[in-house]
């Protein structure tokens, strides 16, 4: 019988896994004083996480290799670094290095104190505008340089076939390696998560305002 002509091959599973793949995870952060309705809906995100980096793994494979900003160490004492900056991400990065991904290093230490002493030496409250200019002009080199360090160790270290998770700050500007797939989690959380920190910012803000006009009044 001749071939049915327009049949078009659906995919297998094995082909799906090829390739190089990225989970890309946004980080949250919260302080010690955060408000309780805040903090709940930071824990709900992060079991969102975990919810929705488990059904892509199911998909996918399993994950080989774990990033986190900020951690320019591998192995152990990079999973250490990670329970100090984020306990949401460490508990993730833990649970996957215990099934046998490996935690690598995506910063560059030396790169990456540049890039944070030049945005310290930002929020001095610099007086002179051609001092100002200089730090800011460094920060931004610095932070040119710092992505370009991220873009190239996750190009070097993530093998092919492999699935990396990178947890880093939305708003980042790190140029993602060609021939790496990304996959966004984003977690409906997320969405809560951002529209309480607006409506935060927008009391503070208002706030802010009515003292000032209260303080005018009273003078």
């Amino acid at each position: 019988m001749a071939e049915e002509l327009g049949k078009i091959e659906k995919p297998s599973t094995e082909e799906f896994k090829k390739g190089r793949k990225l989970f890309f995870v946004p980080l949250v952060y919260k302080a010690k004083e955060s408000p309780e309705d805040y903090l709940e809906k930071v824990r709900k995100y992060w079991k969102q996480v975990e919810e929705q980096l488990a059904d892509l793994e199911l998909k996918l494979g399993s994950v080989s290799r774990v990033y986190h900003e900020l951690v320019s160490s591998s192995g152990d004492e990079g999973v250490r670094a990670i329970e100090g900056l984020n306990e949401g991400s460490y508990q993730i990065a833990r649970s996957r290095v215990e099934k046998g991904a490996r935690m690598e290093a995506v910063e560059d230490g030396e790169v990456l104190t540049e890039f944070m002493d030049w945005s310290r030496c930002l929020t001095m409250g610099l007086q002179n505008q051609k001092v100002f200019d200089t730090v800011y002009q460094s920060y931004i080199e610095a932070g040119k340089k710092r992505n370009e360090s991220i873009s190239k160790r996750l190009d070097e270290t993530l093998k092919p076939d492999e699935i990396g998770i990178l947890f880093m700050r939305e708003g980042h500007q790190v140029p993602f390696p060609s021939g790496i797939e990304v996959f966004y989690v984003s977690p409906p959380a997320l969405d809560e998560i951002n529209r309480w920190l607006r409506d935060h910012e927008l009391r503070k803000t208002k706030e802010s305002e009515a003292e000032r006009k209260d303080k005018e009044e009273s003078k």
